[in-house]
């Protein structure tokens, strides 16, 4: 990458590391796991029936040793050989889901650090689809053991090298397609969480860019980025007001993504690209916010990641994407509340906080994406604390003109574990919205923050359907969860693969 010359950051260094990574660690099915040549042997065992062939120990033993099979539990049984033994619970029979066994091949490698070449057996999957079952196992074990060491000067001491699994009953072909798409969605959300992790003096607006146009050659999308003067030319008063008080330059980053054949329609993604929110002039109150406002960058990342599925997965779809990316930094320059900006379009905006800044970005991006006449729009931000006051850490907050569009999210959030709720878009609401002097504020009053922000989005979208998440509360997590590594957790990059790779028009 080329870098600004009062940036003392190595030259070879890169903001997309797991990418080696992903492409060093073999995942397969297997007949017949090769004990002998593997560090650790995982045994999923349901809470209820029969133990599973593997299993060295009865459940009243196991019971002894404090393990009940609860989902998500496990147990290191150390032996003379040097494959280690590891059971891992997976709950009763009956409520077994594809989030069940992802959440269970994670807890098999986070108990195994040290294990480079690991295997699993998995039992009856009773009515769980064989080929979810593989793509969940791998996106677990991958997740699970990520970890952004990109500049710490030793690395890990191991890292997956083989990941063997074996599913009593199923064959190998039907697994191995699993295995194909989680490796590639594991992917994806790896490198939406190295772009998050990335520390922001390492990764600015116009890096970005540059990251966007690499990824784009390797992985078969274009990529157009357009510069400071280049935004004022396109009247995207949004992106440069919140980036005037910067010294770095904006970018908007327009992906596309074309499929071999006819396409089955053409869906339009925007992220939120705050490379580093520093409140702007509303200066944010707290060490600890600050820290974390590396990752308010965090839905242009999981847009971008989700571009690198896209020819992979063999999406049918046209799939355009607007990446809205500037720092917001308070200096002699800096916008100012009272200040009133003008959106790409002509719609006024009078700024009432600087520091409610994402969505002054992303309105310019929301009517680039309806000018492309696509057929749905999904914004995907860091957007409200609101959201994170109303449904916590692990859940983000939907929103939406378009039911169908809105099913479509949830229905993706649901088959990727990564949980989300519709808030409703309550109407009575846009009156807080009003300005005395401009068209539009950009917010509301104390209360249902998370909704006033998504109503100013939805002034910006004219009749195309749209969706909107808000993923405050997700972006990142406090500690090892699962399959969720602590620090960012590149969320919403799977719920858009999800939805885009068979994307048709909605209602």
């Amino acid at each position: 990458m080329t870098r600004s010359p009062n940036k003392l950051i190595p030259a070879e260094f890169t903001p997309v590391p797991s990418l080696a990574a992903a492409d060093a660690v073999e995942v397969v099915a297997v007949d017949e796991l090769g004990a002998g040549a593997l560090d650790a042997l995982g045994v999923l065992v349901h809470s209820d029936g029969d133990l599973p062939e593997g299993v060295p120990l009865d459940r009243e033993a196991l019971a002894r040793a404090g393990f009940e099979a609860k989902a998500g539990t496990s147990i290191v049984l150390a032996r003379p050989e040097p494959t280690l033994i590891v059971i891992v619970g997976l709950g009763p029979a009956a409520e077994l889901t594809d989030a069940a066994v992802r959440d269970a091949a994670a807890a098999f490698v986070r108990a195994v650090p040290k294990a480079s070449n690991v295997g699993l057996r998995v039992p009856s999957l009773g009515g769980v689809d064989a080929e979810s079952a593989a793509r969940a196992l791998t996106e677990g074990a991958l997740l699970a053991r990520y970890r952004y060491d990109a500049l710490k000067s030793e690395p890990r001491e191991s890292r997956l090298g083989r990941v063997e699994l074996h599913l009593d009953g199923v064959d190998a072909g039907t697994a191995s397609a699993g295995i194909a798409t989680g490796l590639v969605t594991a992917r994806a959300t790896a490198v939406a969480r190295d772009l998050a992790n990335t520390p922001p003096s390492h990764l600015t607006a116009t890096d970005m860019a540059e990251v966007a146009e690499q990824l784009g050659g390797r992985f078969g999308f274009h990529v157009e980025s357009y510069d400071k003067q280049q935004l004022i030319e396109m009247g995207c008063g949004g992106l440069l007001g919140v980036n005037a008080g910067s010294a770095e330059e904006p970018r908007l980053v327009k992906l596309r993504y074309t499929p071999s054949g006819e396409s089955t329609g053409h869906l339009g993604l925007v992220g939120k690209g705050i490379m580093y929110d520093s409140g702007g002039i509303s200066l944010k109150p707290s060490d600890p916010m600050h820290l974390l406002m590396k990752m308010d960058m965090g839905g242009a990342a999981s847009v971008l990641a989700a571009f690198t599925a896209l020819r992979d997965l063999g999406a049918t779809a046209t799939v355009s994407g607007w990446l809205m990316c500037t720092d917001n930094m308070p200096s002699g320059s800096a916008y100012k509340l009272g200040d009133v900006l003008t959106a790409r379009g002509g719609k006024t905006v009078e700024v009432k906080n600087t520091d409610a800044e994402g969505r002054l970005a992303m309105m310019d991006g929301l009517v680039l994406a309806t000018e492309d006449g696509v057929d749905a729009i999904i914004d995907i931000a860091t957007l409200t604390g609101a959201a994170l006051v109303s449904l916590g850490a692990s859940t983000a907050a939907v929103f939406g003109t378009s039911q169908p569009l809105v099913d479509r999210l949830r229905d993706a959030a649901v088959a990727t574990d990564e949980p989300a709720w519709q808030l409703p878009l309550e109407k009575k609401y846009r009156k807080q919205l009003d300005s005395d002097i401009a068209d539009i504020s950009n917010l509301g009053g104390p209360y249902a923050g998370a909704a006033t922000a998504a109503l100013f989005l939805a002034e910006f979208v004219g009749d195309t359907p749209w969706a909107h998440l808000d993923i405050a509360g997700t972006m990142q997590s406090d500690a090892d969860d699962a399959w969720r590594s602590k620090g960012a957790t590149g969320y919403g990059a799977r719920i858009l693969i999800e939805v885009a790779r068979g994307f048709t028009p909605v209602g």
